[in-house]
């Protein structure tokens, strides 16, 4: 751990919360921090302004300006023009003609298409190379995702930045996040979270039964499988039902002047892909899958990327220590695809092999809740939704749901976005 640190601080010149929260999984912290200096720090196709620019960007869309920060700070430092940080339109028109990728990406990735591509490609003036975009998409996606994060775990801005909180290592007895879960506002103080405490008898009820759930679905699942017909069935029935999962709490966040500047279009947000009637195609992962196509892809036009992303997902994927709450030796794995597969679900990404009838066996309402807000809406997530879900779970165990969120995100983000740079080059 304190080699990660050291190494994290030599790279980034400083201790970001993100990497004090992360740390709970150094194996994937590990990958992570990698895979974030490659893309920012090492040769690429990208000038380094442009890079900081992007995630700016990015981190923006999402009102995210713990992350904004962050990285105007990082874009100065390697020379990049503060004219630029007065808007997007005083940015060259080359990053402004990213700024409907961006959006699409952040929102609705299911709409990108061949032409848009098409555009960002051909256009006369201003255009950019293949190598190019794979790299800005990356980031795009990167930084889309790694709100969600921020949100997702109520991560406040460091000490010696605006509104910032000081860390206080999780105690012993206690694995409490501290000043860093801070929620939604930052303000409000976090006292220890009942997780240390005497668990109640409903919460570790929650934890029992959601371990007796799983028994039965494998028992199931080796006795009798479901047809191809009652599979897409399922699947069709639970991407329409996340349509009517939202936050109760689902207030309006006006985004700032300081952080909106960064983007245009600020009234374009997510929205459900079968409302107003519009209906999308189901993406068939056999027909358009990261292990068959998107590595090669991005590892033929931005080597060593595709490799880097890869480790990362399969991590976070099959990260377990075999424990859930109080309980040990336990095999994680189905929870585990039911929270990426959902995820999936949602962006209408179906597997042909996953039995989508598990999802609403295994995630109960207010984890829904939890995942689309940190998804999809991110900056409305609340404490309130963190505190909700899995009652009786460490909150490095909350942590680790949030490491899949991320990484489902970003790789939905990507298949859609790879899917129409191939159609383009075919």
């Amino acid at each position: 751990m304190h080699t990660l640190f050291a190494d994290s601080f030599a790279t980034l010149g400083r201790l970001d919360n993100v990497t004090l929260v992360m740390v709970f999984h150094p194996q994937y912290l590990e990958s992570f921090l990698k895979t974030q200096h490659y893309l920012l720090q090492m040769d690429g196709p990208l000038p380094l302004h442009y890079r900081h620019y992007i995630g700016i960007m990015a981190a923006a869309r999402h009102q995210c300006s713990y992350l904004v920060n962050l990285h105007v700070n990082d874009f100065l430092h390697v020379g990049g023009d503060p004219k630029w940080l007065n808007g997007l339109e005083n940015a060259p028109q080359k990053l402004q003609n990213l700024g409907e990728l961006n959006k699409m990406l952040a929102h609705r990735p299911w709409l990108i298409t061949k032409e848009h591509i098409e555009q960002l490609l051909k256009t006369e003036e201003n255009s950019w190379s293949l190598a190019e975009l794979i790299h800005a998409v990356v980031l795009l996606t990167h930084y889309h995702s790694l709100a969600s994060f921020t949100f997702g775990c109520g991560i406040s801005p460091e000490i010696d930045c605006e509104g910032g909180h000081t860390f206080r290592p999780p105690s012993i007895s206690n694995y409490c996040i501290c000043d860093i879960t801070n929620g939604y506002h930052g303000v409000e103080e976090i006292h220890a979270s009942p997780t240390g405490s005497i668990p109640s008898t409903e919460s570790v009820c929650e934890v029992e039964a959601l371990m007796e759930k799983m028994k039965q679905l494998q028992e199931c699942r080796d006795e009798e499988e479901a047809s191809q017909e009652e599979m897409a069935t399922r699947f069709e029935r639970e991407k329409r039902e996340s349509m009517f999962v939202c936050s109760s709490e689902d207030e309006e966040s006006a985004a700032t002047r300081d952080v909106s500047r960064h983007f245009e279009d600020t009234s374009y947000g997510y929205k459900d892909f079968s409302r107003h009637g519009m209906h999308v195609p189901t993406f068939r992962v056999q027909d358009y899958s990261w292990e068959d196509h998107g590595y090669s892809l991005v590892n033929r036009l931005y080597p060593d990327v595709g490799q880097l992303l890869d480790e990362k997902f399969h991590i976070a994927y099959n990260l377990t220590y075999n424990t859930m709450a109080m309980h040990k030796d336990v095999d994680t794995s189905m929870l585990r695809r039911a929270i990426w597969n959902y995820i999936h679900c949602m962006f209408g990404i179906r597997y042909d092999d996953y039995d989508y009838g598990e999802i609403n066996q295994l995630l109960d309402r207010s984890f829904k809740v939890y995942i689309k807000t940190v998804v999809c809406t991110p900056e409305k997530t609340t404490k309130r939704m963190y505190d909700s879900f899995w009652r009786q779970f460490e909150h490095s165990e909350k942590v680790h749901v949030n490491l899949l969120l991320v990484e489902a995100r970003m790789q939905a983000e990507l298949l859609y976005a790879l899917r129409a740079i191939t159609r383009y080059m075919t």
